[in-house]
């Protein structure tokens, strides 16, 4: 055997392989071994496609026509924003309830303050109130006076401000403050049988008992 047919690329016989199809060869060595240089040949995936891959080109996303990275980017701004939307909506909800509460706190301070200044003119006023209601009672009121205190007596209920206590009313202790107490064989229930000074309140709450006498079963 000669150094030449050692060197030399074998080459097989024709049907040499299995099946009618010849069987042969394809050279894809990097570098020519006749001239010592690498190929340029691009021909059957030679190392000329190696080197476009290895450089950048060829790119396979070059053939998209969108850009990932862009439409990533996109999506999470989007849900950046959707997160501040929902982080502003729950403040402002609680800013709301927060107001809320502050306004109704707001007003049923401001109706207990004025109860309670109608509450402090009333008590001022009880004395003259009690006064009037006596001359009532004996008939001493008439003419311009008796006018007057009807005028006052709508004046105090436009504020709320109730007159009660009357004789034949069922005594009732949250009301009514007895100072003399009879006995009678035919009550059925203990009553109001005098009216010493009557009572009066603001709504449900009651500024002063009226102070009466009454009569019940022995």
């Amino acid at each position: 055997m000669t150094s030449d047919e050692t060197q030399g690329t074998p080459e097989p016989e024709e049907n040499a392989g299995s099946g009618d199809t010849p069987f042969h060869f394809s050279d894809k060595r990097k570098v020519d071994p006749a001239t010592g240089h690498k190929r340029e040949t691009t021909e059957g995936g030679t190392p000329a496609d190696d080197a476009a891959t290895s450089s950048g080109e060829g790119d396979p996303l070059e053939a998209l026509d969108f850009e990932p990275a862009g439409e990533a980017a996109e999506d999470s701004e989007l849900l950046a924003a959707k997160a501040e939307a929902a982080e502003n909506l729950d403040a402002l909800q609680r800013e709301r309830a927060s107001f809320t509460n502050y306004r109704n706190r707001a007003l049923r301070d401001q109706e207990a303050a004025r109860t309670q200044g109608t509450q402090d003119v009333l008590a001022a006023l009880l004395p003259v109130l009690d006064d009037i209601e006596r001359a009532k009672a004996h008939a001493e009121l008439s003419g311009p006076m008796a006018a007057i205190a009807e005028k006052l007596d709508a004046t105090l209920g436009k504020f709320g401000i109730e007159r009660f206590g009357a004789v034949g009313e069922e005594f009732d202790p949250t009301v009514h403050e007895a100072l003399m107490h009879n006995t009678d064989a035919d009550a059925q229930t203990t009553t109001v049988n005098l009216v010493v000074e009557p009572g009066y309140r603001i709504g449900d709450k009651v500024v002063r008992a009226a102070r009466v006498g009454v009569v019940g079963p022995e």
